[in-house]
């Protein structure tokens, strides 16, 4: 395993990377070894929002993200918050996965945790044993640091271009490529 494919960093799709599920796609990835790997999409926003699919009233209109194309139907949550939410796994400095969910919409609906300091994924992406290292040879993914901050604050429809842009060099450059070339 190569160490710019360790957990707690970005995967950038390439800019011409044909797969739907991944155009123009940022991965925050969680998990990474011989056994596979596992991120979630963090610019890829849905039409729903986290009360769309709890029974529970949560006090505001938290928007959900495509984790990715597995397993549609299962919630996670990447936060900055241990300190308000127990049992959670820092995959990066500052960035921490999962926890108690009882805790979370506890914490939201008493204005403590605020919706800028977490997101909330239907499903996930994930890769078998070694194929995400073959995509990685492949030249699928550009692969940054992870940072707290840029995560919590970019907005989903800059994502992907703003953070090649703060890559410098020819990633900016990369930034700035048409999804499809030929029409220009």
């Amino acid at each position: 395993m190569k160490e710019s494919t360790k957990k707690g960093v970005f995967l950038i799709a390439e800019p011409f990377l044909s797969d739907p599920n991944f155009e123009r796609s940022v991965i925050f990835l969680c998990e990474h070894s011989e056994n596979g790997s596992l991120g979630f999409v963090v610019n890829h926003e849905t039409n729903l929002f986290l009360g769309d699919v709890l029974e529970e009233n949560i006090y505001e209109d938290i928007p959900l993200f495509l984790g990715g194309p597995v397993e549609k139907n299962t919630l996670h949550f990447l936060h900055c918050r241990p300190d308000l939410i127990p049992e959670s796994i820092e995959v990066a400095n500052g960035i921490f996965w999962g926890g108690d969910f009882e805790t979370v919409k506890t914490q939201l609906n008493a204005f403590q945790l605020k919706p800028e300091e977490i997101r909330f994924f239907v499903g996930y992406s994930g890769w078998s044993g070694g194929q995400l290292s073959d995509e990685m040879q492949q030249k699928t993914w550009i692969v940054t640091p992870a940072d707290r901050e840029f995560l919590f604050a970019t907005h989903p429809r800059n994502f992907w271009r703003e953070v090649l842009k703060r890559m410098g060099g020819e990633y900016r450059s990369i930034a700035h490529y048409p999804i499809d070339p030929n029409l220009n």
